[in-house]
């Protein structure tokens, strides 16, 4: 089984700089391939009998290097890795837009979701990995040595720059304590399990919102690209990736939890884009993560040797009494206690619906 492994570099201050240039003709290659790509389309929906042929990665860099590189020496500072590997994300972004699968790609932004790949002559020792022209970088954590990674993806999150590469790990088949749970995820507590275990969200972006909008109503009238206006914006950078690391944190903990102590697992199959268009809604559901809670467990179960199944999203787990199966016409979303009329059950809501999860799976 593949897995991606990340951890954080430990740099100076020639080290960043180089990062950065990286960064920055990787962004200058997406972009450049995109406006081309861009008046492509534009051309060949203009002259339908006339259309010029789509170009791949393979074409879109020989032209990069006859077109662009003369012009813009700083290409030859980075390793050309850089620019190839970006144009090769351009062009796996156009195929899943073509196949409906994701939306166009946009131009990238300076200091927004800055990254590059390279490949070559890498390697790994036990605090530090060997990168093309920039040389050893060390790392705060022991890092597995096992195996030679075919690259390297750099990325930098606020101030904090993070190396990843995939690694090949043996999944588990080890005996679960508990052979079948239902999963209910909700607003009020991220999951509630069949066993009647609740887990609290961290719900963290709810906890420095505050914080949050004082930092950006402080920098709204400070001059753009001033020295002030970039401490700022890493503050807030700052700021945001606490919040999104506690929410990691918290997910990784009851995913693992999950997948490690259970045979079989019983979830929902949400709507989530549909429920974030409930505006009263959308900041709390966002602020839970149920995305990144699924996308999580998938992979932690084929780790650990537990089953996932997915209940289909139209399955009344909420409206439906566990003890006698009688289902009601309506629940509001108020109602947070179950009342049978049939059997007369009072239970609570999230509970209820995750033992019908589970009886759904077993």
């Amino acid at each position: 089984m593949i897995l991606g492994f990340k951890t954080e570099l430990k740099l100076n201050h020639q080290q960043r700089t180089q990062l950065v240039k990286h960064c920055g003709v990787a962004r200058h290659a997406w972009n450049w391939g995109l406006a081309l790509t861009q008046n492509i389309l534009k051309h060949n929906q203009a002259h339908p009998h006339d259309k010029i042929k789509f170009p791949t990665a393979v074409d879109l860099h020989k032209w990069l290097v006859v077109m662009v590189k003369p012009e813009c020496p700083w290409y030859y500072e980075v390793s050309k890795c850089a620019p190839q590997y970006a144009l090769r994300q351009l062009s796996e972004a156009w195929k899943q837009a073509f196949k409906k699968l994701k939306k166009p790609p946009k131009f990238k932004k300076k200091g927004t979701a800055d990254s590059f790949t390279v490949d070559g002559s890498l390697a790994v020792e036990q605090d530090r990995v060997k990168v093309p022209v920039i040389g050893w970088l060390k790392t705060y954590e022991r890092l597995p040595v096992e195996q030679k990674p075919k690259s390297f993806t750099i990325s930098r999150t606020a101030d904090r720059w993070f190396v990843s590469w995939k690694i090949e790990i043996e999944p588990t088949h080890e005996p679960k304590p508990v052979s079948v749970v239902g999963v209910d995820l909700g607003v009020k507590a991220l999951a509630t399990l069949s066993t009647g275990e609740v887990f609290e969200g961290a719900k963290s972006y709810r906890k420095y919102e505050k914080k949050l909008a004082r930092l950006q109503w402080l920098n709204r009238h400070k001059v753009k690209g001033s020295n002030n206006w970039k401490k700022a914006q890493i503050q807030i950078a700052r700021l945001h990736r606490q919040i999104a690391n506690i929410r990691k944190d918290t997910l990784h903990k009851l995913t693992s939890y999950l997948a490690k102590n259970h045979s079989k697992i019983g979830i929902e199959d949400l709507n989530v884009r549909g429920m974030l268009a409930n505006h009263k809604l959308a900041k709390a559901i966002a602020d839970m993560g149920f995305y990144e809670f699924r996308r999580q467990l998938e992979y932690k179960c084929e780790l650990y040797g537990s089953q996932l199944v997915v209940v289909d999203r139209w399955f009344a787990s909420s409206k439906t009494c566990s003890n006698c199966g009688t289902k009601k016409e309506t629940l509001s979303l108020a109602q947070r206690v179950f009342h049978c009329q049939c059997c007369g059950l009072e239970i609570d809501r999230d509970l209820n619906a995750s033992i019908n999860l589970e009886k759904a799976v077993s």
